[in-house]
């Protein structure tokens, strides 16, 4: 059976991203709903913003969660097509991607930009170590 341990934390990555996604559209639902706004009035990105301004921020953390972790789906693909799997590069992506969770927990609730950007700074160098490991592997051999 084949079986990757590289592959957990890739699948938990792209499980919190549907579930910002479905938060966000429970929260424009709501909002839409709730001001009686007619869907067509939305056919902007500029009309989304200005109308829905309360699903806000699941609607910028599901935009967020398409753009840096683009950089840890391809390492990790890297690394499984180069074959570069030690400990060391698997329990750095479950702890970028624990620190993914918590970016979105504080984006999606109190949102305090301080600890938002914390979280995310951490996450960002955590992926910058990922790299390393695996630019190191590949100049070395």
């Amino acid at each position: 059976m084949f079986y990757q341990p590289i592959l957990l934390p890739l699948l938990a990555q792209v499980a919190l991203t549907f579930l910002v996604w479905v938060t966000m559209y429970i929260a424009r639902i709501r909002e839409i709903s709730s001001k009686s706004i007619d869907p067509q009035q939305l056919s902007s990105r500029s009309a989304v913003q200005h109308r829905l301004v309360a699903s806000a921020n699941p609607a910028n953390n599901f935009s967020n969660l398409l753009e840096m972790p683009l950089l840890f789906y391809l390492v990790l693909m890297l690394s499984l097509l180069l074959m570069i799997q030690d400990d060391a590069l698997v329990q750095l992506a479950w702890v970028y991607v624990a620190l993914r969770v918590l970016h979105s927990l504080i984006h999606c609730t109190y949102n305090r930009v301080v600890h938002r950007f914390t979280v995310y700074l951490g996450s960002c160098l955590i992926l910058l170590l990922m790299w390393l490991r695996v630019g190191a592997y590949i100049i070395s051999n």
